[in-house]
């Protein structure tokens, strides 16, 4: 029947409404608006940051410009019948939403993202040096990332008000997370009982940096390292593992061994789920300069050496993978959004927006598939409606 029809026009507009996925993950995020004055719907407004951060909007100001020029692209997904708000107003609402409850709808998203389970995840803190008030009493927003080093996609993260705190956001950040038999390594920091109970707890694996913070347990471990590289490990149970990497005239080169007979030790300090210590033994070498360093963790896994090695070498792509793109690509510590939770939701909103970009088609850099999708309406749109896993 002809009434029953459907145009074209009206089957390509639907197909778009439902083509982005994400939005379908934030349905359930209170909207703290009044519903009867409510101009602008949320799904349009996390649409339009999303769209402008990812094409390189930086600041609230540069996503409502980005409103007001890419206005009828953005209508191929959203109806935007009011067009899109003023950079005042679009503050104000990124202000007032619950960041919590933002982490979880991102949560939810990122692991539809993923689709399968996550074996390395490395955890760490960067501050928002410019999210800070004029005054000492507003300190800068420290957010504390999960990060899947293999797949290079965020999983979650918390806001804190100094670093001093990441003892405490780290369990909250674990309770986010579906983490079973991953590897979770994290900085000297999280190197807590708590945080380890958490872990194992989760039936998941850690990798801990152990530095001067545990005092008695760093002590044991150190002593009992520097006895054994004494003796070449004569009186231990170890595997062991070297690897070598020459760049840009450096030469670096890593030996990880592994101690696996820790019962002396857990019968010491009883630290959940201690299986072993791990020694980190790296040399570079950039011309005549020889660099030598140390490192010490501790472990809950029974891997050798030749297995947890990688993860310890992945742990540092948090810092390669995401902190520098926060810098480099979205100017994180040039943004001076600071207003209550704006800072949180904004980091979040560039976070979804570096999942995507990372997810995007092509084998561009990051810095390439940034430019492109501020160029190419098309690309833009593709980055946007990225499905998740089957």
């Amino acid at each position: 029947m002809k009434g029953d029809e459907v145009t074209t026009t009206e089957t390509d507009a639907a197909a778009l409404y439902e083509s982005v996925v994400f939005l379908g993950y934030f349905k359930e995020l209170p909207d703290p608006r009044q519903s009867g004055k409510v101009r602008y719907p949320l799904d349009e407004i996390l649409l339009l940051c999303l769209m402008a951060v990812v094409a390189g909007a930086k600041t609230v100001s540069a996503i409502a410009e980005f409103g007001e020029t890419k206005l009828a692209f953005l209508r191929r997904f959203r109806p935007f019948r009011d067009g899109t708000p003023a950079h005042d107003h679009l503050g104000d609402i990124l202000a007032s939403l619950d960041a919590e409850a933002f982490q979880r709808c991102f949560v939810a998203w990122v692991a539809a993202l993923i689709g399968a389970p996550v074996e390395a995840v490395a955890i760490d803190g960067k501050t928002l040096r410019r999210s800070g008030g004029k005054t000492a009493a507003q300190m800068p927003v420290h957010m504390v990332s999960a990060f899947a080093t293999r797949q290079r996609l965020v999983l979650a993260q918390v806001a804190v008000d100094a670093k001093s705190n990441e003892i405490v956001a780290i369990p909250a950040l674990l309770d986010m997370l579906t983490i079973e038999a991953a590897v979770v390594s994290i900085d000297a920091m999280g190197c807590q009982r708590a945080i380890a109970e958490k872990i194992v707890g989760k039936k998941a694996d850690y990798v801990l940096a152990l530095k001067g913070n545990q005092g008695t347990l760093h002590d044991d471990v150190r002593e009992f390292v520097a006895e054994q590289k004494a003796k070449g490990f004569a009186d231990a149970t170890v595997s062991r593992a070297e690897t070598v990497d020459a760049d840009h005239g450096r030469i670096e080169t890593r030996k990880v061994t592994v101690i696996h007979d820790v019962g002396w030790l857990q019968e010491r300090h009883k630290w959940p789920g201690l299986r072993g210590v791990v020694v980190v033994d790296s040399r570079r070498e950039s011309g005549a300069k020889v660099e030598t360093e140390t490192r010490l963790f501790i472990t809950s896994t029974t891997l050798d050496a030749e297995r947890l090695g990688p993860f310890l070498r992945g742990h540092w792509a948090i810092e390669n993978s995401l902190h520098w793109v926060m810098d480099m690509v979205f100017r994180d510590d040039e943004c001076r959004v600071r207003t209550d939770n704006a800072p949180a939701n904004f980091t979040t909103i560039k976070h979804i927006a570096a999942n995507l970009l990372r997810k995007a088609p092509g084998k561009g850099s990051f810095n390439m598939k940034s430019l492109k999708a501020a160029w190419d309406d098309d690309f833009r749109a593709a980055v946007i409606t990225a499905k998740v896993a089957a």
